[in-house]
């Protein structure tokens, strides 16, 4: 039952408090229902549980109206037993997570869990005259600005305010908040596209600071233990989101951000991608290439040349530049009969040459300036104005052409330069001012699309493909990539980081251009370096500027033997890739997991050399060219196989690794299954009742469980609407025998069918005694330290396995 106890406390403060602002003076406190408020001198707090593990916490200044918009959030507050405990010094608020302590005077906002602080506010908000915002666009100066500061410990590593390129600890760094693209970045890069003011400690807590407009986070800069929020105005509303584990933690602050709906299984595949196919031809030549080769290839993405023969001056078209595809539906149909789904870039950008122009501006759906007139401006594609997407007109004439593009065939939707690329503070949309919307156009452009989809094409599953966006940007099904990184060794050493960094703040999509974008590089190592990695990264979409091919099919021989046995494993991984996503629509569990994930120990912190990929693989990408060995720690967790040759690594270790040039460091953990596909060349093939499930025996885990998840791979909303299965099995070990248990658990609206299991077990170096299939014994023999059973299986029944050791 809910406390509705009310406290009321009338207190006056005369002297000067050196915790928080020296003239915030503390009032009364009232309990609410789902929090308390606080009266002081300037202005009021508004302090809501959202749960146990999640707070929020509002300023309002006097003379001031409270913001209640957010476009990050959308928890509702649950209901939350709090305990109130208030003397004449301070007031205490219990709940059984996390409980806030206000100090009365000094006046101060303390939080706490398992009895231990989380963080503290140092300066409440207060505002800091004449600071120039230097955005690397020119200064933005602010009359004044609303800054915030918290205490730090002095050991806390610091992660998250979005996509860069800093490091796995990004403490130290002022860093700004202003999406903005950097072409050709290596290994730094402090500006990137996802500019989310999220920070997240190394003592398991995240600051979420819920406001738009432009501004910057500074994570300890001047080293004297402070983290500051500074911004030009909007919301002073923050939450603090506390978790037993990093597992949970992500899984707290996506549930109040929203969580990724599952992608088709076809995003899962490999594309083919360049900047970009200039003709229908040259487009159905290049997947015919593919097939040719028998390289598997699930989507073909079109860049600008899709609606324009040059690059400037056409943007903004948005309809198909048919002296160049003469028949843009029959191509996509015919590629879509091959397997193939084609996906279209657009932009928000319609330029004044453009074919829309005209159209764009009778029907005022573009930004304006200060007189109401549609807002001009150049950039490198030409004289533009910007769609407003958060006008009803704008919103609704940029659905109508993306409408037409979906029922052309398009499967996939690319919005590209959605910082936006260039955006004057002069430029007023609907009711804000360009720095207002600027860090969350992406974001916004995004949720049109995906409410459009849920309108109109409601049992589809959007592809999104964006490179910019905001905190909770997952739950309108965002695929976000890492943006225009160089063709260079450099440029994939920050790769991982920057997917690892992002997962952690929810967008667990995010991935790079494989191969690399910028630069005419021609670098095979480098190529096949990259692609290898990009297995076991959330998208497989090698893409460049076409001065050196992106596709594997022209390539060298050798560049192409090799990331063609990339791509199979990519594919051959499809069941084992598929339950990661679906791990991550539910939880909002990263794909990509960084290694302190599983073994919390300080000296990992900061390693992003080696992650997790889902729960049971060990990756270490090869990021410098011609190395002949790797050093990789190994979590003492778990003993880990190479998955090739299934040599074993007792967890607990750093060993050096020799190195193959047809594949990267891979290791599975003991006692894992690992389900694997039969090698299909599209997805369209896919079985899921045909499966190979690989069991890494280990004498140190005695019982195991694995479970699997399985629809077909296009339906919206499948889990929600029962058309789904989940597998599931376990191990069982013990000093006389081995046993396996197979179990099935499916919606209501799920078609089960008969399954072809062949378990392969890895790590047995003795014959067995006896093997039984649900009591019938079995002759099978031993080679190569694994055994391999095949077995028909009706799941409506548990299927049990029994290997007889002595």
């Amino acid at each position: 039952m809910k406390n509705y106890k009310i406290f009321f406390l009338l207190l006056f403060i005369t002297t000067f408090s050196f915790s928080q602002n020296t003239d915030r003076v503390f009032k009364s406190i009232k309990q609410t229902a789902n929090g308390f408020n606080i009266n002081v001198n300037d202005g009021l707090y508004i302090v809501t549980f959202l749960n146990s593990k999640i707070i929020e916490t509002s300023f309002i200044p006097a003379g001031e109206q409270q913001i209640k918009e957010s476009h990050a959030v959308v928890l509702k507050p649950s209901e939350v037993d709090i305990t109130p405990v208030i003397s004449a010094n301070e007031s205490n608020f219990f709940s059984k997570g996390i409980s806030v302590l206000v100090k009365h005077k000094p006046f101060q906002i303390i939080y706490k869990y398992n009895d231990e602080v989380v963080i503290s506010e140092k300066a409440g908000y207060f505002k800091s005259e004449h600071q120039p915002m230097d955005l690397v666009r020119g200064n933005i100066v602010a009359d004044k600005t609303d800054k915030i500061e918290f205490n730090l410990t002095s050991d806390e590593v610091l992660y998250g305010a979005g996509s860069r390129a800093l490091g796995m600890n990004r403490r130290g760094n002022r860093l700004p908040l202003y999406n903005r693209a950097q072409y050709g970045y290596e290994t730094h890069a402090e500006l990137m596209n996802f500019t989310i003011p999220l920070v997240i400690s190394s003592k398991k807590y995240m600051l979420h600071f819920d406001n738009a407009p432009i501004g910057y986070l500074d994570l300890d800069s001047k080293k004297d233990n402070t983290l500051t929020y500074e911004t030009i105005s909007g919301r002073k509303t923050y939450q603090v989101i506390v978790g037993d584990s990093w597992l949970e933690l992500v899984d707290n602050y996506t549930d109040l951000t929203g969580k990724q709906p599952l992608p088709a299984r076809w995003t899962l595949g490999n594309f083919s991608s360049r900047f970009g196919y200039h003709s229908q031809e040259e487009t159905e030549v290049t997947i015919a290439k593919f097939k040719e080769e028998k390289i598997p290839v699930d989507a073909v993405i079109l860049d600008l040349y899709w609606f324009g023969k040059e690059l400037q001056g056409t943007m903004g078209n948005l309809e198909v530049y048919k002296d160049s595809f003469p028949d843009m539906k029959g191509m996509i149909s015919g590629l879509k009969d091959k397997g193939v789904k084609t996906v279209l870039i657009t932009e928000p950008f319609i330029l004044s040459t453009s074919k829309k122009w005209d159209e764009a501006v009778a029907k005022k759906v573009l930004a304006t300036d200060s007189i109401g007139n549609p807002a001009k401006y150049d950039f490198y594609f030409g004289n533009t104005g910007i769609v407003d997407i958060y006008k009803k007109e704008g919103k609704e004439w940029f659905w109508n052409i993306y409408k037409e593009l979906i029922n052309l065939g398009a499967k996939g939707l690319w919005g590209d330069l959605g910082e936006p690329e260039v955006l004057p503070s002069w430029v007023n949309f609907q009711d804000k001012k360009a720095d207002e919307i600027h860090n969350i156009y992406g974001h916004d452009w995004a949720r049109l699309i995906f409410e459009g989809y849920q309108k109109d094409f409601s049992n589809e599953r959007p592809f999104i493909l964006m490179r910019a966006g905001y905190s909770g940007s997952q739950r309108f099904g965002m695929i976000p990539w890492s943006g225009d990184v160089n063709r260079t060794w450099g440029g994939l050493q920050s790769q991982p980081e920057i997917s690892l960094q992002m997962g952690m703040q929810g967008l667990g999509y995010m991935h790079s251009d494989l191969g690399g974008f910028a630069g005419a590089n021609l670098n095979d190592n480098l190529y096949i370096r990259w692609l290898q990695y990009g297995v076991f990264q959330p998208i497989f979409r090698p893409h460049a500027q076409e001065d050196v091919a992106s596709e594997p099919v022209f390539r060298s021989d050798r560049a192409k033997k090799l990331t063609k046995k990339a791509i199979e494993l990519r594919y051959k991984l499809l069941p084992y890739n598929y339950n990661v996503a679906f791990e991550n629509n539910q939880k909002g569990t990263p794909l990509m997991r960084p290694i302190f994930f599983e073994e919390d120990d300080k000296r990992l912190m900061t390693n992003s050399s080696t992650y997790l990929w889902g729960k049971d693989f060990l990756i270490t990408p090869i990021l410098k060219d011609s190395v002949a060995s790797k050093e990789i720690y190994f979590p003492n967790t778990a003993n880990w196989f190479n998955f090739y040759t299934d040599e074993k690594v007792i967890g607990g270790q750093t060993k050096s690794v020799e190195l193959d040039e047809a594949t990267i460091p891979t290791y599975v953990r003991g006692g894992a299954f690992i389900p694997m596909a039969k090698l299909v060349q599209t997805t369209d093939a896919y079985k899921g009742d045909v499966l190979e499930v690989h069991y890494y025996l280990d004498a140190s885990v005695k019982e195991s469980k694995r479970t699997f998840y399985n629809d077909n791979g296009l339906l919206s909303n499948a889990f929600e609407k029962g058309a789904y299965e989940i597998l599931e099995f376990e191990s069982k070990l013990t000093k006389r025998c081995l046993e396996f248990e197979m179990k099935a658990a499916f919606g209501e609206n799920w078609n089960l069918e008969q399954k072809e299991i062949t378990l392969v077990l890895h790590n047995i170096n003795w014959n067995p005694k006896k093997i039984k299939v649900d009591g019938k014994r079995k002759r099978i023999l031993s080679e190569k330290n694994t055994l391999t059973i095949p077995l028909n299986w009706n799941p409506k029944k548990e299927l049990k396995v029994k290997i007889l050791l002595k």
